[in-house]
């Protein structure tokens, strides 16, 4: 009966903590290049600087092969990597342990799918600030 109990629980834990990372997405409406140009312009238009862009899916399409696979992922995926000192700050002083969010991250891909734009959901709270930052981007990128 205690094994039963612990499975619950630890099940329980591992939906409510998969339910949790589940991304923000929003379809975008015309090409990866556009969608790519569009979040690049909206982090920029903030003030922000990108530190890297990680081509993730340039990655996945060079290295299948090396891996064992045949499948293709995605036609195209880059994850924009940038800061903002103003609202880092402000997390981080609220919560050290903030520090593992950061760089803050948009991703773009296109898939048979069409082409998407997204980012993670940052945990309630002291975290707040950035989610709001993130979802002014995306929606400045897609066009609201």
């Amino acid at each position: 009966m205690k094994s039963l109990v612990l499975v619950a629980v630890f099940g329980l834990t591992f939906s409510s903590a998969a339910l949790a990372d589940q991304p923000f997405t929003y379809s975008f409406d015309g090409s990866f290049e556009d969608a790519t140009f569009a979040v690049e312009s909206a982090i920029v238009g903030e003030g922000l600087v990108i530190d890297s862009v990680s081509h993730v899916g340039a990655m996945l399409n060079r290295t299948a092969a090396d891996v064992g696979s045949e499948e293709t992922i995605f036609k195209n995926a880059d994850i924009f990597l940038f800061c903002s000192a103003l609202i880092s700050r402000q997390v981080m002083e609220k919560d050290p342990m903030n520090i593992v969010h950061c760089p803050y991250g948009i991703f773009v891909m296109e898939t048979d799918e069409g082409v998407t734009i997204g980012h993670k959901d940052y945990p309630d709270g002291s975290m707040q600030a950035v989610e709001n930052l993130m979802q002014q981007i995306v929606a400045e990128a897609i066009g609201n």
